[in-house]
């Protein structure tokens, strides 16, 4: 079954079980599928499981920049509504790697490529990415890429 159908399904459990919050959230997240899907030409035949991932990446780190201001400007009922809904979301990505083994993939890929000094990180934040996809949050691959070259 693709992510997008997992979604679908979800959001129907979701709405007929009476949890409204998690519903609306899903419902959330395919209108931005959607709206992805009609963007790149691809409304017919759908995007790929990893295109989704991207979207529901992007979608979390949203949440995540919107608790950051909320926590800012004291508004902690919102921030935490914003938490509620990163948390439903994280879900349908894969498993987050921890910050020692992105480390080591850091490592890695840093002598893979034989560069040094700040100017190589544009470099190697992409080969990391390439490499881990969704599974590592690209602010916490540039703040150790940073420290390692620096």
């Amino acid at each position: 079954m693709s992510l997008k159908d997992t979604i679908q399904n979800d959001t129907k459990a979701a709405l007929l079980s009476g949890n409204r919050f998690v519903g609306d959230t899903l419902r959330n997240l395919k209108a931005a599928i959607l709206d992805e899907e009609v963007a790149t030409g691809k409304r017919e035949e759908g995007l790929s499981d990893s295109e989704i991932e991207k979207i529901i990446a992007r979608e979390v780190k949203k949440r995540n920049e919107s608790i950051a201001v909320y926590k800012q400007n004291g508004r902690e009922d919102l921030a935490d509504n914003e938490r509620k809904e990163a948390e439903v979301l994280v879900k349908y990505l894969p498993e987050q790697l921890s910050e020692d083994e992105l480390s080591k993939i850091i490592d890695a890929k840093i002598s893979d490529l034989g560069v040094s000094g700040p100017q190589a990180m544009g470099q190697v934040i992409g080969a990391v990415k390439q490499q881990v996809g969704t599974s590592a949050d690209g602010a916490l691959i540039a703040k150790l890429v940073k420290e390692k070259l620096n």
